[in-house]
């Protein structure tokens, strides 16, 4: 499934792109947990589009080092957050602890084959010391073989695209700050100067169309894990 937007309809389209995956898997298992717990949704659209108790907390309690507290729940939820955390395999087994007795997991991210544009662009512009600015961004494959070594009885890892167009490459950075989406690394790299900023401001507009826009490539990642 590919679906195509422009960027600047409206803030934090992404995320509502990964809440309504969520929901619709939901509602195609016909799944209505009692007891959910929801993480990384600042709308709330999710939750109230759940039947149940359902608890939306600060992302910040998804820790690899800790378990997740008021456990168990049916489902856990996760919106653009386990791509970000420094020991997955760790937060996934917290994750799977606090589910119920086939509860349901359902993690979503920017995965593997995101932004191919502004990678591009950024190594443009860091010539012949490119340096780390995007953090590492997982595959369906992987992801499916990290539930099954964390325990999930039964796992399914898939991705679908979305295509957006920017008319510039300044766009499409503040679209991603916008959302939570810059690059989230262990340590800062270091700043790009007003040359490389040109850099890659020309080597992103390389690739525009007719139109003067570029189309950049968003893969969403869902990992879906039973306990």
């Amino acid at each position: 499934m590919i679906a195509r937007r422009k960027a600047g309809v409206a803030a934090g389209w992404l995320l509502d792109e990964m809440v309504a995956d969520i929901a619709e898997r939901a509602a195609f298992m016909q799944f209505r947990p009692a007891r959910s717990l929801i993480l990384g949704d600042a709308s709330d659209a999710l939750g109230a589009a759940l039947p149940g108790e359902v608890i939306a907390a600060n992302p910040a309690i998804l820790d690899e080092e800790q378990p997740l507290p008021a456990g168990p729940f049916d489902l856990i939820a996760s919106i653009g957050l386990i791509d970000t955390v420094n020991d997955l395999p760790g937060a996934l087994v917290h994750i799977r602890n606090a589910l119920a007795p086939e509860g349901v997991a359902i993690l979503t991210c920017l995965g593997a084959g995101s932004l191919p544009r502004l990678r591009a662009a950024l190594l443009a512009a860091d010539g012949d010391r490119p340096a780390a600015r995007i953090h590492p961004q997982l595959d369906s494959k992987a992801a499916a073989g990290l539930l099954q070594r964390t325990g999930f009885s039964r796992q399914v890892s898939d991705s679908h695209g979305i295509d957006v167009s920017y008319t510039s490459l300044d766009r499409l950075v503040a679209d991603l700050r916008d959302q939570g989406q810059q690059g989230a690394l262990a340590s800062s790299p270091p700043p790009l100067t007003r040359e490389q900023w040109d850099k890659a401001r020309s080597a992103f507009l390389a690739d525009a169309d007719e139109r003067g826009r570029v189309s950049e490539r968003f893969e969403l990642l869902t990992l879906t894990g039973w306990r």
